[in-house]
């Protein structure tokens, strides 16, 4: 089984996060409109205030995290709503103690880019032994290097490139294009030997197809149902159900045009060799005993008799019969 692989080839996982605000009636909304969407994976941030963010050092931003809590009970019924409707649950778990309870829910883990240096959360979570994302955006490639190094010291079983992928990840909401850095796809997968993908923090979705052109083996968007009249800013970057599907539709597109990694003459391209391709003709009529120079040669369509490659051989050639202008030449004739 491949980990990376979804519905669409892609693994797209769309990212409920924080969009719900709290507000579990909301939560449930979006789900349904990403179960619609025909993603592999429907994500959200498990946590509380106080297991995240510090009270006394960081107070605002405590209160805010506060106002975004869902129940235990509540993801609960949001993971039983995606099971039922054969899209999977996947959250990064920022408080430790919800692993006891959603684990069962969960098959792959997401560490996200906050958390790439949270060590103890990341050890905890390798011990659970499930396949693992991490985001790797705010880091250099040596710590995301040391990271890995870390995981695969914990649980030897990461060093299973189906057990471990990287995104690469810009942590500002909204970011321009230039801030994609999609060229550290390519570094992210040589330096570390795993899958790479793409979490996406630009507005609209070319940025993801552009991943996908570049090896993108997995997605990740923020979800929403419409970002008209929305104040939290995770709204602004996220995608919504009928740009998914259209996402989805662009990927099978890129896909196709990938085609197979072989270089070799298509069937579609028929008979091609022969009438695009060149071979070589007499420029002029030449008599019998005629010793062939480079001047009484032309390169022609279509490339029957002698390839054009072979103009080096005939150079110097004697004529054992006379042939006419644009004749079709022949070895046999040759001398």
């Amino acid at each position: 089984m491949n980990n990376w692989k979804g519905k669409n080839d892609v693994l797209l996982i769309a990212e409920i996060g924080g969009n719900h605000e709290g507000n579990f009636e909301y939560a449930k909304k979006l789900t349904q409109l990403a179960i619609e969407s025909n993603v592999d994976f429907i994500k959200y941030q498990i946590y509380t205030g106080d297991t995240l963010v510090s009270k006394l050092e960081s107070p605002k931003r405590n209160s805010h995290f506060k106002k975004f809590e869902l129940t235990n009970q509540q993801y609960i019924q949001l993971a039983k709503m995606c099971h039922k409707n054969n899209v999977k649950f996947m959250a990064s778990v920022w408080n430790l103690d919800s692993i006891s309870w959603i684990d069962e829910y969960m098959e792959i883990y997401k560490i996200g880019s906050g958390d790439l240096t949270a060590y103890p959360v990341i050890e905890q979570t390798c011990k659970i032994g499930k396949p693992i994302i991490l985001s790797t955006g705010l880091s250099t490639l040596k710590e995301v290097k040391d990271t890995v190094d870390f995981i695969r010291k914990v649980n030897p079983k990461y060093h299973k490139k189906n057990m471990l992928a990287l995104l690469q990840c810009t942590s500002m909401y909204p970011i321009p294009f230039s801030d994609a850095n999609l060229n550290t796809l390519e570094s992210l997968k040589e330096i570390n030997g795993c899958e790479v993908g793409y979490s996406d923090h630009t507005e609209g979705s070319y940025a993801l197809e552009i991943a996908v052109a570049k090896g993108a083996k997995i997605l990740e968007f923020h979800f929403t149902d419409s970002r008209e009249d929305k104040s939290f800013r995770d709204h602004k970057v996220s995608l919504t159900k009928p740009e998914v599907l259209e996402l989805i539709q662009k990927i099978k597109n890129i896909k196709s045009l990938e085609g197979d990694s072989v270089k070799k003459p298509l069937a579609v391209e028929g008979d091609h060799i022969k009438t695009f391709r060149r071979a070589l003709y007499p420029k002029k009529d030449l008599p019998e005993g005629t010793v062939l120079k480079g001047s009484d040669l032309i390169a022609l369509r279509p490339n029957s008799g002698i390839d054009a490659r072979d103009y080096q051989k005939i150079i110097g050639k004697k004529l054992l019969k006379g042939v006419k202008k644009h004749e079709k030449l022949d070895y046999k004739i040759l001398k």
